[in-house]
């Protein structure tokens, strides 16, 4: 390699196993980052480490680091690798239940009659020995022989610490059965649940030697299940692709699997089944229910010329689509790629509590032998150094602090996901929740991107308005002007649409516009003059006022209606600029447009900064103006022109419509078509963090209480052991409710639709 020659990076994801605290995912990172360039991101709640390295080092040298460090690791499988990674939970967890049942039925009858003095029989001391010597060694020798590993490799892990805490209590608790008394016949051993001071050694340890295995292979089992579900968003997208699809051959149709169908390829979706890629539709009409995908709330319809996603139900009639996206190209393909991408990184509060982490377990290793000679040299008695010691090795294991944070980003990721937000990692998540000012473009982001009917006012006592509709897309629809289209496809898409009536003499008059004759009646769609009756004067000022294109319809001459065309403000616009402000983010209009739509847009959404007729230079300079003010900006668009503000700004958002750049230079991409899924994105981005904060507040000071309380005597091991347990399934299942989150009621939203249609009725 020459001198100043930059190595290329390759990303490479590696499945690890035998993680069990944060303290084991340093350690592993650790060993990475010691060959030469190499950055990895270890994930606990994943089980898996996204390692950036020079391609010069082979990926199999990557993994037989993370072996060196102790671990189990294994590249991913070739393609999608369900099936053989499905197989192996389901053998892992059969093996999991099956020693926990047998370490519960086991241990139940030492835990009784060791806390219950009233049942402790002649000889029962042996009794609980006999049960718990298989629970001790059996039951726990998946700690042990992590433990013994990591010593081997010159690590300290959560597992050092219960493994040394069950070995302490059985040790002694033979010692003292054989050696020192307790194993005489009409033994009695009372049970507090402050350990005793006694001086003795006639007191066993049996209930801590079992306690501490059962309830940390108790919550371990109750962490494996919840974490299993804050990942199940990506799970169930990667469950929607189809695995055969019916490709049209001919006249006929054959049945082929997914993998082999290609781009340009034409096949058929009946009602109920699935779209197996993305593709336009070629023949056939149906409503489409994208919700999965996309998060868009209702069923789509769709006809020929329109695109179809993968992965979405076709609820209605029957579809010949031609595929123009397989593979990993696919939509959806995508979404599951940006969403493992984002699960894979980490937050500023996940590095320092790993960080923290990496000492911890060193820490109490130290704590508990300085507990052990303490009390001993206070002259406590072995029985009560004992119990301190075991207490400190078994309360302090730092499982709740490695799963602080990346249980809730799955779970907030895979959320965002099902509500059609796309973000790129936990710096997007951090960055929506701190953004303060959001610099909107106008075309294709707060409205259509393309003419549409506004408004349609007629006089009175004149033709009903789906009379005039119908009469004026019938000249129209001979037209190729915008206009035309316009109107033509209002007619035609709405409500009481029907086919178009003949129309014979139709003439285009450049500079007027269109007529013919329709039913023996002239009709004349044409720019509206001032010469109008006062009915219609004033929807021409409200028209000129919203800088919309205005035409008027004739009838045998006499001006009977006048129509609105332009590019219409999105419904959802008006709540995501108003669900904007309320969470305290100022909206900004930014546009390529002329100053008088861009400012009858902003007029109709309260927007009141506004900024017309910008380059893409003039959009980056605005943004990079805000923040030099002291601004956390946010910027959404959707074209070229957009790119260079997406990349300057704190936060860049892309809708999921947009071009490819835009898309590519964003942190946050809308799938759906709605700016209103801002709003969510933000909302969502605040819950997770606060959450976030709860579960490293819950892990930090459960640490802080309850390792002097066992350093001073004042915790059994058995106690501990279920403390530990508990805390760590709190903060799983304190993440798991970002699963059920949801952004505003449906309710409210029809509520504050209601009104807007009401202010805009005329």
């Amino acid at each position: 390699m020459g001198a100043g020659t930059v190595p290329s990076l390759t990303v490479t994801d590696i499945a690890v196993g035998g993680m069990t605290c944060a303290a084991c995912v340093r350690r592993v990172e650790k060993k990475l980052a010691g060959l030469d360039g190499v950055v990895a991101s270890v994930n606990l709640a994943t089980g898996s480490a996204r390692v950036s390295h020079p391609a010069d080092i082979s990926p199999l040298r990557l993994v037989a680091a993370v072996r060196q460090a102790g671990y189990t690791a294994r590249l991913p499988d070739p393609g999608t690798g369900e099936g053989r990674d499905g197989d192996e939970r389901s053998d892992a967890e059969r093996a999991e239940r099956q020693r926990l049942v047998v370490v519960a039925l086991l241990s139940l009858p030492v835990l009784v009659l060791s806390m219950v003095p009233p049942l402790q029989f002649r000889d029962w001391q042996w009794l609980c020995f006999v049960l718990a010597a298989p629970v001790a060694m059996w039951g726990a020798w998946p700690f042990h022989a992590r433990a013994v590993r990591g010593a081997r490799y010159g690590a300290a892990t959560m597992d050092s610490l219960v493994s040394l805490g069950v070995a302490a209590s059985f040790t002694w608790s033979v010692y003292a059965l054989f050696l020192g008394g307790a194993g005489r016949a009409g033994m009695r051993m009372p049970f507090t649940l402050v350990p005793s001071g006694s001086d003795g050694v006639a007191h066993l340890y049996l209930e801590a030697a079992v306690g501490v295995p059962l309830f940390v292979l108790t919550g371990r089992f109750l962490e494996a299940r919840a974490r299993r579900g804050t990942g199940a968003a990506l799970r169930s997208l990667a469950r929607l692709g189809a695995k055969d699809v019916a490709v049209r051959e001919g006249r006929g149709e054959r049945l082929v699997p997914i993998g082999e169908l290609r781009v340009g390829d034409t096949f058929l979706v009946r009602p109920g089944e699935r779209v197996a890629t993305d593709g336009v539709v070629v023949e056939g009409s149906s409503a489409v229910d994208q919700a999965l995908v996309t998060g868009e709330s209702g069923p789509v319809e769709v006809g020929p010329g329109e695109r179809v996603i993968g992965g979405a139900v076709n609820a209605g009639g029957r579809l010949l689509v031609r595929a123009t996206s397989v593979g990993a190209d696919t939509r959806l393909a995508r979404i599951a790629r940006s969403v493992a991408d984002a699960q894979a990184g980490k937050a500023r509060a996940q590095r320092l509590a790993d960080s923290v982490a990496g000492v911890f377990v060193p820490v109490v290793l130290a704590l508990a032998v300085t507990t052990l000679g303490f009390w001993l040299g206070a002259g406590a008695g072995a029985q009560a150094a004992v119990t301190a010691c075991v207490a400190v090795l078994v309360v302090a294991c730092p499982c709740a602090l490695g799963l602080a944070t990346p249980t809730a980003l799955l779970a907030a990721t895979g959320r965002g996901a099902q509500l059609g937000v796309l973000v790129t990692g936990p710096r997007a998540l951090e960055g929506l929740r701190h953004i303060d000012t959001v610099v909107l473009d106008k075309t294709g982001t707060l409205t259509s991107g393309h003419m549409s009917v506004a408004a349609v006012t007629v006089i009175p006592d004149g033709p009903a308005r789906e009379e005039v509709l119908r009469l004026a897309a019938a000249v129209e629809d001979a037209s190729e002007h915008p206009v035309g289209r316009a109107i033509t496809a209002h007619a035609v898409g709405g409500p009481a649409a029907g086919p178009l009536p003949a129309v014979r003499d139709f003439e285009a008059v450049p500079g007027f516009g269109v007529r013919g004759r329709v039913e023996e009646r002239l009709v004349e769609v044409c720019t509206a003059t001032g010469d109008l009756p006062d009915a219609l004067v004033d929807a021409l000022r409200i028209a000129e006022k919203a800088a919309h294109t205005a035409v008027q319809v004739c009838v045998d001459g006499a001006p009977v209606a006048l129509i609105a065309v332009g590019d219409v403000v999105r419904a959802g616009s008006y709540r995501a600029v108003d669900r904007l402000r309320r969470l305290g983010v100022r909206p900004v209009l930014a546009t390529g447009d002329r100053e008088a739509p861009a400012r009858a847009v902003a007029a109709e959404l309260a927007i009141g900064t506004v900024h017309a007729a910008c380059s893409p230079e003039d959009k980056a300079a605005l943004v990079t103006a805000l923040r030099a003010e002291g601004h956390r900006v946010a910027v959404v668009g959707d074209g070229v022109n957009d790119a260079a503000a997406l990349a300057s700004a704190d936060l860049g958002i892309a809708m999921g419509a947009g071009t490819d750049v835009a898309i590519g230079a964003a942190d946050v991409t809308l799938v759906r078509a709605d700016i209103e899924a801002l709003a969510d994105a933000v909302r969502l981005s605040r819950t997770t963090l606060a959450t976030i904060r709860a579960n490293l507040v819950w892990a930090f000071g459960y640490n802080a209480v309850t390792v002097p309380l066992a350093m001073v005597g004042l915790l059994d091991p058995m106690l501990a052991a279920a403390a530990m347990s508990v805390s760590s399934v709190l903060v799983v299942a304190n993440s798991l409710r970002l699963r059920t989150w949801q952004p505003v009621p449906a309710a409210a939203r029809r509520t504050h639709t209601s009104r807007q249609r009401a202010r805009s009725e005329r």
